[in-house]
């Protein structure tokens, strides 16, 4: 064996060993991915997507960190509400580290830490709550988990972006109560739908009857204004007639022969109401003297005079 084989086999180790650390010191970082290399112990600098090298032997990555958003589930605890009824509440924590350094060196594990504080909150949240306001409040209880576990995981270099509740689940014998009020609640609102729809069929109702005698006696105004104009007019069209004929008949006996003519005329209307007068079997008296028709007839003519 010659004295330079262990040699030759040291060198080719120390060179196996020089081209492995060197393969390894070449890192190609994928997206969204950050890792956090130390120079000899303290931090040297924050690789991010792409190709990079490292010194062998002095750079080393300590940490890598993905920077997408990640999803947590919240494990299920027991809250107490504000009037001390017992619920079990579980969700989903949606958090991004925008910061990797911090991240890495900010805290021990952002992870735990994070559900830890989104529990606490939570507790504290529900806490200020009846029962009946923590089922209709979930938008108000996740903005304010949001809110502060995101302030708190600030110097992490995470960012809280939303918080949901799963589920918010009671005890069966709390459940049964509820459904027992539930009804009775339904039950209530549907004893005031139905007073306030026969409400309005009244006042329908009366409305209908108030405009229909309202429209009733407009028509009897109207058909007595209308009675009372027509008699008027006749009044007046009988009145204008009579006038008209008085006066025809005055210019009449005025004119030439005309006061004969009315006398006579007067004679025949005397003559014809004395004979309707007179009945079979009966007797009338007259005044008037029927042997004298000349003073007759003068007493018909100063009367119509």
């Amino acid at each position: 064996m010659s004295p330079l084989t262990p040699l030759f086999v040291l060198l080719a180790i120390f060179a196996l060993i020089f081209i492995v650390t060197l393969f390894k010191s070449i890192r190609i970082v994928p997206n969204k991915t950050a890792l956090i290399v130390e120079r000899l112990g303290k931090f040297h600098k924050t690789l991010e997507a792409g190709f990079h090298v490292l010194v062998p032997f002095i750079d080393k990555v300590r940490y890598k960190q993905t920077l997408k958003e990640q999803s947590i589930d919240v494990p299920a605890q027991d809250c107490f509400t504000g009037d001390n009824v017992q619920v079990r509440v579980d969700g989903v924590l949606y958090l991004q580290i925008m910061d990797p350094k911090k991240a890495s060196y900010g805290i021990r594990e952002y992870i735990s830490a994070t559900i830890l504080l989104a529990q606490t909150t939570m507790r504290s949240v529900i806490g200020q709550l009846e029962l009946d306001a923590t089922f209709e409040a979930r938008e108000k209880i996740n903005a304010t988990v949001v809110k502060a576990v995101d302030e708190a995981s600030d110097p992490w270099g995470v960012k809280v972006t939303r918080y949901e509740i799963q589920n918010i689940r009671v005890s069966d014998s709390i459940m049964d109560a509820m459904e027992v009020q539930m009804k009775a609640e339904r039950e209530r609102r549907a004893e005031i739908a139905r007073s306030l729809g026969e409400m309005e069929t009244k006042i329908n109702l009366s409305k209908a009857a108030y405009e229909e005698a309202v429209n009733l006696s407009e028509g009897q105004k109207q058909r007595m204004v209308n009675e009372a104009e027509g008699e008027a007019n006749e009044i007046v069209a009988v009145a204008r007639a009579t006038a008209e004929g008085i006066r025809k008949v005055a210019e009449a006996i005025n004119s030439k022969g005309g006061s004969d003519a009315a006398n006579l005329r007067v004679s025949e209307k005397w003559i014809k109401a004395v004979g309707g007068i007179a009945r079979e079997g009966s007797r009338v008296v007259l005044s008037a003297d029927l042997t004298d028709l000349k003073s007759v007839v003068f007493r018909a003519t100063d009367m119509l005079e």
